[in-house]
């Protein structure tokens, strides 16, 4: 979440996303909905390329942080509304890995709508200015907590593993433990035998290291590199066009990018003029289909920062002007027909140079080892109950040294139960890299999944 960024989702269909058959039994629900994959660079429902409509969903906003999910009546109330713009997928920010999410998820998916998660909450999350001590087993347990309550609905669309994590050219150097939270997700996905949900990031659009953080993101082994990557992206402010706002030379750039893009996936919609969406046609058009998969409009109740599309108010909906801008423009543009120019195979980037505005502050082919302990959470009992929202938080759970490892030592790329197939060597085994204070103090990481959980502008 934030003021000025649209999601661009890049997914790509890695290598290591075709699984061995699980060997364990993996409940899930009956469900008309089709579950969503990845291939090559885009998103597909079975056979048919899928297009991200979406809008942001967390009403309360940051100052009262709930689980929209949980809320079976709101969540009834607002899916009329949901219908009524017309979009197929809400992104939630917040949820609490203790409550129950039947109702609303089993509405959402007769309403024929995905949930967009972000599985970090205020309390467990990585906190930029200290990334090490917060990247630790007590957070990767309630994030595994949270994959596990989502996992068994065919509507899971994707999981984010952060969110604007890296704002500026000095927080860079946060950089890998985003990277080894999504390779940490994948790992315990694949452990449990369960679909291949996408886990990806949403960035923040900084135009002095927006390719960078791309780039790196899909470097490395496939076991490592995210399913997709997003940006908030509010530059397309109307009165504009394609080329005013510079979406063509944003496609131009990364047209050669291996995994699937979408642009707000994770936000979009500038709000400095009159709001008539009229992005949205070129979003949905073949200028920018082979390259991104839709968007995510932040968003929809009015919390304090005028970018609501409707106001809440108990039991009561009201429309603003937006909503009704937005529903015209969702009518009034069709998705390309066939494949939309996707491109069918995609390829790892190669990792971004040291730079004065990216700097990650160690190898490239190295990442934080998954913390001590944590490798018992890819076991046969996977990550037990979560800790809900209630918890008293990860944020100083952690050491302030971290051991770095090969990228992929010991992430899990096939199979189940932690028996599956290790990327490199023994599961959980760390290299004899240790970081401590000394490289890592200059992280002003802020918080990851804080940013990723106490939404929209309010935060960064």
């Amino acid at each position: 979440m934030k003021t000025a960024a649209a999601f661009t989702a890049i997914t790509g269909l890695l290598s290591a996303s075709v699984a061995a058959t699980p060997a364990v039994t993996v409940t899930t629900r009956a469900s008309k909905i089709t579950p969503v994959t990845i291939k090559g660079n885009a998103f597909f429902a079975g056979d048919k390329r899928f297009y991200i409509r979406g809008v942001d969903y967390q009403p309360g906003g940051a100052s009262d942080a709930k689980d929209p999910i949980a809320d079976a009546a709101g969540c009834k109330r607002d899916i009329a509304k949901f219908k009524e713009l017309g979009v197929n997928t809400i992104r939630v920010y917040t949820v609490d890995n203790t409550a129950d999410h039947e109702e609303c998820m089993t509405a959402l998916a007769e309403a024929g709508i995905y949930l967009a998660l972000d599985v970090n909450t205020p309390k467990y999350s990585i906190n930029r200015a200290e990334p090490q001590m917060s990247y630790n087993k007590v957070y990767l347990q309630s994030i595994f907590a949270t994959i596990d309550k989502f996992q068994k609905y065919d509507n899971t669309l994707l999981f984010f593993s952060g969110n604007e994590v890296i704002n500026d050219d000095k927080t860079t150097n946060c950089a890998p433990f985003v990277k080894a939270t999504t390779r940490d997700m994948k790992s315990y996905i694949n452990s449990q035998g369960y679909r291949k949900i996408p886990v990806g990031y949403s960035a923040a659009d900084v135009d002095s290291n927006r390719f960078e953080m791309a780039e790196y993101m899909n470097c490395g082994e496939d076991s490592v590199r995210s399913d997709f990557f997003g940006f908030n992206d509010y530059s397309w402010c109307d009165p504009s066009d394609f080329k005013t706002s510079g979406w063509d030379q944003k496609v131009k750039k990364f047209q050669d990018y291996g995994i699937a893009l979408f642009y707000s996936l994770s936000e979009y919609g500038c709000n400095t003029n009159k709001r008539e969406f009229n992005e949205v046609k070129s979003l949905y058009s073949t200028d920018m289909t082979g390259v991104y998969s839709g968007g995510i409009v932040y968003e929809y109740s009015e919390e304090g920062s005028k970018y609501g599309l409707v106001k809440i108010d108990g039991d009561s909906v009201t429309e603003k002007d937006d909503f009704t801008a937005l529903k015209k423009a969702f009518a009034g543009t069709q998705s390309p027909s066939g494949d939309g120019g996707y491109k069918s195979e995609g390829k790892a980037s190669k990792c971004p140079a040291k730079s004065k505005t990216w700097d990650i502050g160690m190898d490239d082919d190295k990442l934080p080892a998954l913390p001590e302990g944590a490798q018992a959470f890819m076991g046969k009992e996977g990550a037990g109950k979560g800790p809900g929202l209630t918890g008293s938080g990860s944020q100083t759970s952690g050491s302030k040294t971290t051991d770095l490892a090969p990228a992929g030592e010991g992430a899990v790329t096939s199979a189940a139960s932690g028996a599956g197939k290790s990327s490199t060597g023994s599961p959980g085994a760390a290299a004899s890299v240790h970081v401590g204070d000394s490289l890592m103090a200059p992280m002003v990481c802020g918080l990851v999944v804080v940013v990723s959980t106490l939404f929209g502008a309010s935060l960064i």
